[in-house]
């Protein structure tokens, strides 16, 4: 198969590796790609908002799988435009993928399926005066999100009315999220432990990937403001065999069908982002693509052929035995631009990225190149990342760091601390 990988970050290079390994690939393209996948793959410079222009790249070089990354263009329908031309995609169709693009469409999915999330509720910014009145009378903490897509950072924990009405100044009145800020839903904060779960799906079957748990905030013990995320771990001991039956049970497979019966069959990966509460799993978010940096280390520990896998769920018929657990585990530590989710400064080589050692992958997610140099190029750098072949969290934590450790660049930083949630539970 000729197969094509849309989008620049992570979550695309670590897609196009796993994808490489597949005895099944023909040629592999990255559109736009990055700095990683120009050493496995052909990247193209197509302006992906032309999608007549993808359509025509397609076509031409005989494309029998689009994988899209990112959720901005199946928001914006490229799945759906690829799809009438009669090309197989995996990713959903753009009114599947409001189960991302709009938190109080995916809450109205989520109630009328019964699946279990917090209490909330919503508001315009054209009647902001009402959420001031409901403030007064909430309990904190509360968390506010804004309605549509906003990189990951849309979401704010507040402990107190002031802060409350500074986040929603910010989005109402600064417009930090422009017009994905236009509403916003005021939710119950939920109290436990995070995980992700990766449900590969071809509308009606689907098969969960091994759960992992990322690390959204900037700084070590979870402090700090909210980013796209700082690092993650696979698979998470927090989610047992018995735990993962309920969450396909009560959340994947409800959720599914509701889309379905309200006309929003979903094909591609529907990313479930749990809070493990005393009372059981509950959704704080669904996402209509993989995770990123969660991909970087589910991906890793899987054995079998991604390419099949996802093949088969972009053609109707999901194939569950073409991939499975492989027992190993996997911590990725993300290499940040001082300054991140802020401003900050690009264009810093970077040193220490040859390297010979089997249990490590450098991920690139914001680099370019410069003749032989290698930049630095967003906030989010490298996704460096251990892959050990047995389920140990302390071993794959001692050879990511022991790793990153051997990098630099002006202003690198990283979190000191991914993965030790993990040793909690074991405990």
């Amino acid at each position: 198969m000729n197969v094509l990988i849309i989008g620049s970050g992570g979550r695309e290079h670590a897609i196009a590796l796993k994808i490489k390994q597949s005895k099944l690939l023909t040629s592999l393209y990255c559109l736009p790609g990055n700095t990683g996948t120009e050493q496995i793959a052909f990247n193209t410079n197509i302006n992906l908002s032309c999608h007549s222009s993808v359509i025509e790249f397609c076509a031409e070089k005989k494309i029998d799988l689009i994988v899209i990354g990112p959720e901005q263009p199946l928001v914006n329908g490229l799945s759906d435009e690829l799809r009438n031309n009669g090309f197989i995609v995996f990713g959903p169709s753009a009114k599947a993928a409001r189960i991302e693009s709009s938190k109080i469409f995916a809450k109205k999915i989520m109630i009328d399926s019964g699946v279990p999330t917090a209490d909330f509720k919503e508001f315009t910014n054209d009647n902001s005066l009402s959420v001031f009145d409901y403030l007064n009378n909430s309990k904190f903490p509360v968390v506010i999100k804004a309605d549509g897509l906003a990189a990951g950072k849309g979401v704010f924990i507040c402990t107190s009315l002031i802060e409350a009405q500074k986040a929603i100044n910010e989005i109402f009145e600064q417009k930090i999220f422009g017009d994905s800020g236009n509403k916003i839903i005021v939710e119950e904060f939920l109290e436990g432990d995070e995980a992700s779960i990766f449900a590969i799906t071809d509308g009606e079957n689907f098969i969960c990937l091994p759960a992992a748990q990322d690390h959204k905030r900037i700084g070590d013990n979870d402090t700090g403001k909210n980013t796209g995320g700082m690092g993650a771990y696979a698979p998470t001991p927090l989610i047992t065999d018995q735990l993962l039956k309920i969450i396909e049970k009560e959340i994947i497979k409800p959720t599914l069908n509701q889309l379905n019966i309200t006309g929003n069959k979903f094909i591609g990966c529907l990313y479930a982002g749990l809070m493990i509460a005393k009372t059981g799993p509950k959704v704080i978010e669904f996402n209509c693509r993989f995770g990123d940096p969660e991909t970087q280390v589910v991906l890793p520990i899987l054995e079998g052929d991604l390419l099949q896998l996802l093949h088969s769920a972009s053609s109707g018929k999901l194939n569950k035995d073409c991939i499975k657990y492989s027992g190993g585990t996997s911590v990725c530590v993300v290499a940040a631009s001082a300054g991140y989710p802020d401003d900050y400064k690009k264009g810093f080589e970077i040193s220490g990225l040859n390297h010979d050692e089997v249990e490590i992958i450098i991920y690139h997610a914001g680099t370019r190149k410069d003749g032989n140099k290698i930049l630095t190029d967003g906030g989010r750098v490298l996704g460096v990342t251990s892959l050990i072949k047995e389920f140990d969290i302390e071993k794959a934590q001692r050879t990511a760091y022991n790793a990153i450790s051997k990098i630099y660049f002006e202003g690198i930083y990283f979190r000191k601390d991914i993965g030790d949630r993990a040793l909690k539970y074991l405990k």
